[in-house]
Order: structure tokens, then sequence, then C-alpha cells
């Protein structure tokens, strides 16, 4: 049965999750290429970064109800929660919490950027640690490896090769702002580290309190 403090400990590190996510993208120095598709949607359509982002978590959930059928359980329909609460607490933290903060230089976007990656992937080793929920993204993935075969890293590798090509294809084709910059390597080369960094430790620490197994 799933613990009250686990699951307490998931919902506080998704909000986490959104203000380090919205950190990234108020930088503007460029965003990793899942945010990019948001931040290029929200150029186009005027829609909220946070809308967007919901709205492409609900088709990833779509794509496993599809791959998986019969085998699309409870764990896969968390998500929708999920969903719904990133996409709330994103569009609160930038247009409201960060609405009204004023970036007047280069430093000050690099050091609220690298901000926000420690505190996303701080979050997000937590999460990986608990093991109570799928992102939509990561679960789709695995669904598509899965089923063809494929491993599962690769496939969330080329996913994000193929979002950047999308949001290239589209900036060429509309003139819309470069939301694909410096940033977008900066997170490519410091995410994944820190956030194995922080699995290291926190792992250890929740089993010592009895939170995990």
């Amino acid at each position: 049965m799933l613990k009250p403090k686990r699951l307490l400990l998931c919902i506080l590190m998704i909000l986490l999750i959104s203000l380090g996510a919205s950190l990234t993208i108020k930088a503007a120095i460029g965003v990793g290429a899942w945010d990019a598709l948001s931040v290029t949607g929200n150029s186009l359509t005027g829609i909220k970064v946070g809308t967007i982002q919901m709205l492409l978590n609900f088709i990833c959930i779509g794509i496993q109800l599809v791959i998986l059928k019969r085998d699309f359980h409870i764990r896969h329909v968390l998500q929708i929660g999920l969903s719904i609460l990133i996409g709330i607490m994103v569009n609160f933290f930038l247009y409201i919490f960060l609405g009204h903060l004023l970036l007047t230089n280069y430093i000050s976007r690099l050091v609220l950027f690298l901000i926000g990656i420690v505190i996303e992937s701080f979050a997000m080793s937590i999460i990986m640690t608990l093991d109570v929920i799928t992102f939509p993204l990561e679960g789709a993935c695995m669904a598509f490896a899965r089923r063809f075969g494929f491993q599962f890293h690769k496939v969330r590798q080329y996913s994000d090769i193929v979002f950047i090509l999308i949001v290239f294809l589209t900036l060429i084709l509309t003139k819309e702002t470069v939301s694909i910059r410096e940033g977008t390597v900066l997170m490519m080369l410091l995410y994944g580290p820190i956030m194995g960094f922080f699995m290291t430790k926190c792992k250890p620490f929740f089993q010592k309190q009895r939170v995990t197994d």
C-alpha cells in the first residue's frame, strides 16, 4: 500500500519540478527539447505554456492507452492528475509568481537557468527514487519501447531529437523566436549528471527513513 508520506512527498516534488521548469523558461536562454515544444506552441497560439504542456502530456497518455490497451492500469491513469497539476502550477509560477520578474542582463538569466536545472533535477531524482508515478512522456517512450522491442533510453533520446526537429521546422516556417539555444545544450549536459548525483544521496536516505523499500 502507498504510504501517505510517500505520496505527499511526490506531490511536493511535482510542484518543485514545475517551479524549476518555469525558471528555465523565464531565463529565456533556451530550454530542453520537451519544454521547447510548449514555448513554441505558446508563441504561435498565445495559449499559456502550462496549458500546452498539459495537452502534450494528454497526447502521451493517449499513446500509452493505444499501445498498452488492457495493460493500461491505474498507475497510468494517475498521469492524468499529474499532467493537470503540472500544467496548472507551471502557469502559476511562470505567469503569476515570476510574472513581474525582470532580468536585466545575461548573467542573471544564466544564474536563474542554472537554479532551475538544479531544482528540477533534484525533484526529478526524488520522483524516480519514490517510484510512485511515471511522467507521461517517459511512460509513452517505455510503452513504445516494449511494444516494438527497442531500448527505452534510445527511444527517449530519439524523442528529444524529433522534438527539436519539429521546433526548428516550426521556427523556419513561422519565423518565431528561437526557443532552442545555449540553454538547451546546458540542459543536455547538466541535467542527467546532477539528477544522478542527487539519486545516489536520496535513495539511502529514504531507505533509512523507511519512505522507500
